[in-house]
């Protein structure tokens, strides 16, 4: 199946590859969505998406691959699971994001946002530590998104920082947790799988 839709940029079309394997991933029930909006109007955080969740769903059934890769909705995602709960035909909309972001992370596409950049450095920080050690998260982004040579966001951080740590909400070394190795091996796992 082969469908096609005019954009701004042009044509592009969709292919029902990209939508069976959406499905296969997701294991949600992508044919029972009829754009009734419930999902767009709970969501806490749709206002910043490139495209709200029902109409993002409706670009996945068309199969519309570099559209839904290219956007930046499935990172903004909160995986607050409202669309979910208020979808009428029980669709996982929230199963379908995660699906959406282990194919972009696969094949490696780079969106007009940093939040890939913040997702693998926060999941590093768990393979790590077995739970977020919140300073390393924020020096390894800061440095990695370029974010350390914009000297007056540079220096507003550490003010809140040294604030966070005064009131001890900020650790200077990572704390120890049981089942550290429980979790690597975890990390492990899931890695030999994709």
């Amino acid at each position: 199946m082969t469908v096609t839709l005019i954009t701004e940029k042009g044509r592009e079309t969709g292919s029902s590859g990209f939508t069976q394997e959406i499905a296969a991933r997701s294991h949600a029930h992508l044919e029972r969505c009829y754009q009734c909006n419930a999902c767009s109007s709970g969501c806490p955080s749709a206002y910043q998406m490139d495209f709200e969740p029902h109409r993002f769903l409706r670009m996945v059934q068309l199969g519309l691959k570099d559209t839904v890769l290219n956007s930046n909705t499935y990172w903004i995602c909160l995986s607050c699971e409202t669309c979910a709960t208020r979808c009428p035909n029980d669709i996982d909309i929230v199963l379908v994001m995660d699906a959406v972001r282990e194919i972009s992370l696969r094949e490696k596409r780079k969106g007009s946002t940093r939040l890939p950049l913040f997702h693998r450095t926060f999941l590093g920080m768990v393979k790590a530590f077995g739970k977020v050690y919140e300073l390393g998260l924020i020096l390894v982004y800061t440095i990695f998104s370029g974010n350390i040579f914009k000297l007056k966001s540079l220096f507003n951080d550490a003010i809140l920082g040294v604030k966070m740590f005064i009131r001890g909400k900020l650790a200077i070394f990572p704390a120890r947790i049981k089942g550290r190795a429980r979790i690597k091996r975890m990390f492990e796992l899931s890695e030999k799988t994709e």
